[in-house]
């Protein structure tokens, strides 16, 4: 499927300087400051404050099983080409360090300091078990003979007992012992993650004033751990926790079933190298070194934590039923429905529709697919899954179409990193209800959100598509910004056909009429849009280009943009997480503007604006502007046709989003991000909380 034959020749762009790059780890780790800085600010719920706390951890996690994981096997491979900011793996990894080493103490000191205190004051009281008063001890104990005892294991390390295998991502307790003869013993206490972390104690000393109190079960376990070393003298526990590397390569090509190759690529993933450990801050340097020389370790590779480790956990806090710590909830606006009488179809005929997640309803997706499934004009549906979700009311909606006879066919992305696991779940259910399940295509991943529904009406085949820029996932459609898009235009669901005449057979599709597709077409046809502005702009003087994406990574994408500014086109970016490109380089990006906004809800949405002398072109799609994206993923980016869809893509997208002076960040020339500031005489406006507003 991979575009072959020459390229295009398109603009002409510079050769540009290493510093003319943000380094793309930097700059992630620039985004995940950004979430910190919503667990500071005052004006959350002290409960989404915790969330975003948790968010930060979690996403730190990923971030050293992936991207640090992959440049430590750089290293180790003797790769010395630097990144186009100029950096070798080493120096990039020296930074990380360098730059990591602040956040973690502000990680820990916001929660210390600012949310666990707070949340306390509001009735929710996550103690350290010193803390405990004897009431809540005796609830501890009673809780750790009955629940906890009996599931610990204690592992020896000695001549007669291996080191034992750290798995990814578990809390431990390193127990430092004096045996009879008063010989020091080391031994691993693993923390079950089938427990909770936080253990509520149901009553308490002062129970009008913390009616919900937890301890730590860690610090449980210490307190008790005694119970475990009969005959032994505890001195000592202390926590640590390893991130292993699970960027595990899949060797496609040699393998005879995709489906049993992941699963064992997901087994492998438990005994991947270690890549980070965490430690307890008053962990003394001998305990340390029994670690890292054990786990294969550099001393650079451990991190020291004041507090409570892999606060990933206070997620656990966000099931409380307090809505008054939490964000005021709102009702997403459901703009069209089955449920109001009129044929889906009908509606769908009559014009685009346009949802715009997670202020409208996910329930009109569901509905079109139930719709189709139980419609007898319908013949055929197909989707494309990437990210599922553990319940999923789309795939219950294939299945039913399937017993109704319809011909249903379905990729279900395996490779979907973190997302396997249910991803096999779904496509084995599919496949025993007698769907024709497709796993991806080799040495690319699957990661456009199509769904094609083929009905005959008058004695011809009408088309309906749906596209969107995000999952098939109920869940993640209630907090991820996205955008979606019902036509039946002929031009795009024919291009759909042959999308998944691509995908599920041999077809070699190498044009399409209204799609761009990666990587056969993508690539170059956004090249040639961004070249069109700049001629535009050459001959009219109003040149003007707005991309909102996840990512900008990509050179020579970079590179058409630094041309663009060049010549006068106003570039302006809405990027959430990483951008490698450098504003406000004089002679180079003068005219770029690049904020990121963080809030709330997670942006997702990818969405490109032209300004196309006035006959402004829209487009939305699965794509970010990354290598992977444009050459190792098949993506779809689609226009958005009708006028009116369109200008509601630009004013509540875009130019609201550009107007943004609460949530948004503006980038420097320097990478770093500073809030937008707003003139004294300006009205406040976040842009995600106005959009809840205009959806009541």
């Amino acid at each position: 499927m991979r575009a072959h034959g020459a390229k295009i020749a398109l603009m002409k762009m510079e050769r540009f300087t290493p510093s003319c790059y943000i380094n793309r780890e930097l700059s992630w780790i620039e985004f995940n400051q950004r979430v910190l800085q919503e667990a500071r600010d005052p004006s959350h719920p002290p409960l989404e404050r915790a969330k975003f706390l948790a968010i930060f951890a979690t996403n730190l996690d990923e971030f050293f099983m992936i991207r640090v994981s992959g440049l430590k096997k750089q290293i180790d491979a003797g790769v010395v080409e630097v990144s186009p900011d100029g950096n070798t793996p080493g120096t990039t990894l020296d930074h990380i360090v360098t730059r990591l080493t602040p956040l973690l103490h502000e990680h820990s000191r916001i929660w210390n300091e600012d949310v666990k205190p707070l949340l306390c004051k509001r009735g929710v009281c996550v103690l350290n078990y010193d803390e405990l008063n004897a009431r809540q001890k005796e609830l501890a104990v009673e809780y750790f003979q009955r629940h906890v005892f009996p599931v610990l294991t204690p592992l020896a390390f000695d001549p007669g007992h291996p080191f034992p295998h750290i798995s990814n991502l578990s809390l431990n307790l390193a127990v430092m012992l004096r045996d009879e003869n008063d010989r020091e013993r080391f031994a691993r206490v693993k923390v079950p993650p089938s427990l909770p972390r936080l253990i509520a104690l149901t009553e308490c000393g002062e129970a009008e004033d913390c009616p919900h109190t937890f301890v730590w079960l860690d610090q449980m376990i210490t307190a008790n751990v005694s119970a475990l070393f009969n005959g032994m003298t505890v001195q000592r526990t202390y926590e640590f926790r390893v991130t292993r590397d699970t960027d595990i390569e899949i060797q496609e090509d040699e393998a005879d079933d995709l489906l049993s190759t992941i699963q064992r690529v997901m087994q492998d993933r438990r005994f991947g190298s270690v890549v980070r450990l965490e430690i307890a801050n008053d962990m003394p340097d001998r305990v340390r070194d029994i670690l890292v020389h054990n786990l294969q370790l550099d001393t650079r590779d451990v991190y020291r934590v004041d507090g409570a480790l892999s606060l990933s956990n206070l997620m656990e806090l966000m099931r409380l039923p307090l809505p008054a710590l939490k964000d005021v909830p709102y009702t997403a606006r459901i703009p069209f429905s089955v449920e109001n009488g009129e044929d889906i179809f009908n509606q769908i005929r009559r014009s685009d529709i346009l949802l715009q997640h997670p202020y409208d309803s996910f329930a009109p997706v569901v509905d079109f697919i139930r719709a189709a499934a139980g419609d007898p004009l319908v013949l055929a549906i197909k989707v494309t899954l990437y990210r599922v979700g553990s319940n999923s009311p789309v795939v219950e909606a294939l299945i039913e179409a399937v017993r109704n006879g319809k011909q249903v066919a379905v990729l279900v992305e395996l490779k979907a990193r973190f997302d396997e696991e249910n991803n096999i779940q779904w496509a084995r259910a599919l496949e025993e209800e007698g769907v024709h399940v497709v796993y991806g295509l080799p040495g690319l991943k699957v990661h456009c959100k199509v769904a094609l529904v083929v009905r005959r009406e008058d004695d011809a085949i009408r088309r309906y598509v749906h596209l969107s820029t995000g999952n098939y996932n109920a869940t993640t459609a209630r907090i991820y910004t996205d955008l979606g898009l019902f036509t039946c235009r002929d031009d795009i669901g024919e291009d759909a056909s042959d999308l998944f005449n691509l995908l599920t057979g041999y077809s070699r599709q190498r044009e399409f009429r209204e799609m761009y597709v990666a990587p056969v077409n993508l690539r170059d046809s956004l090249l040639k849009l961004i070249e069109r502005e700049i001629e535009m702009h050459k001959q009219f003087g109003d040149g003007r280009l707005i991309f909102k994406l996840n990512s900008l990574v990509d050179p020579t994408m970079i590179n058409a943009l630094y041309t663009a500014s060049q010549a006068g086109v106003q570039v302006e970016l809405i990027i959430r997480g990483i951008c490698c490109l450098r504003p406000n380089m004089p002679g180079i990006s003068d005219t770029v503007r690049v904020i990121s906004i963080v809030g709330r809800m997670l942006e997702h949405s990818r969405a490109y604006y032209f300004r196309n002398n006035g006959d402004e072109r829209v487009y939305a799609g699965s794509a970010d502007l990354m290598p992977r994206n444009l050459d190792r993923r098949v993506e779809v980016v689609f226009p958005v046709l009708d006028p009116i869809l369109r200008d509601r893509i630009r004013d509540e997208v875009m130019f609201l989003q550009l107007r943004d002076n609460v949530k948004a960040r503006q980038l420097s020339v320097d990478g770093s991000y500073q809030y937008v500031l707003r003139e004294a005489d300006q009205p406040a406006i976040n842009s995600q909380e106005e959009m809840i507003k205009r959806k009541a």
